[in-house]
């Protein structure tokens, strides 16, 4: 059995009549500069876009510099190894694995206004080319020469990389002094 406690009379309040008085509303207009409510937030994909593409033209505006008005002076080999050397050491400082990459190459002047590149692999050529237009534009108003052309070549004994062994060590002493040949007979060297 549960026991209910009973509820409390409720008082009265007596209110004094007061004569009615009209009431008094302000209404104040507050307005924002940015929305109340949060706005969807776009991918940058619509299929309703995609599905109403229209083709349009690329236009691909081509800018040709007549190279008679430039100037063509003289450089020499020094100049172009000099602004090669300065170029590797400003690589090495800013993006090691370009300098890596391109440290192998050869410039070689083979003409008035000809340059010679060799490369000794496609993708160190990859990688020159994301610098070599900084280079030759540096180049060409340093020597005032804006004919120049560049003849990109393979190099392929640069690519040479000779694995040196202890063995292949041992058989150059070999040559320089043939006793080692008796030493290495008698001991039994082990040379791997």
């Amino acid at each position: 059995m549960r026991i209910v406690p009973e509820k409390a009379p409720e008082k009265k309040a007596v209110q004094a009549e007061q004569p009615a008085q009209p009431e008094t509303i302000q209404e104040t207009t507050v307005k924002t500069t940015k929305p109340l409510s949060r706005q969807g937030i776009s991918s940058g994909f619509s299929i309703n876009s995609f599905l109403n593409k229209e083709e349009k033209e690329v236009k691909e505006e081509t800018v040709a510099v007549k190279t008679e008005s430039l100037p063509k002076n003289h450089f020499t080999e020094t100049d172009l190894q000099m602004e090669w050397n300065l170029m590797l050491k400003q690589l090495q400082k800013r993006s090691s694995f370009i300098f890596n990459a391109v440290k192998a190459f050869k410039l070689i002047k083979s003409g008035e206004n000809t340059i010679k590149v060799l490369y000794p692999s496609d993708s160190a050529k990859v990688e020159f080319d994301k610098i070599a237009g900084e280079f030759f534009n540096h180049f060409k108003t340093k020597v005032h020469n804006h004919a120049i052309e560049v003849d990109y070549q393979r190099d392929f004994d640069s690519l040479k990389i000779e694995v040196v062994t202890k063995r292949k060590i041992f058989e150059k002493f070999i040559e320089k002094n043939p006793i080692l040949k008796d030493l290495d007979d008698l001991m039994k060297f082990d040379l791997t």
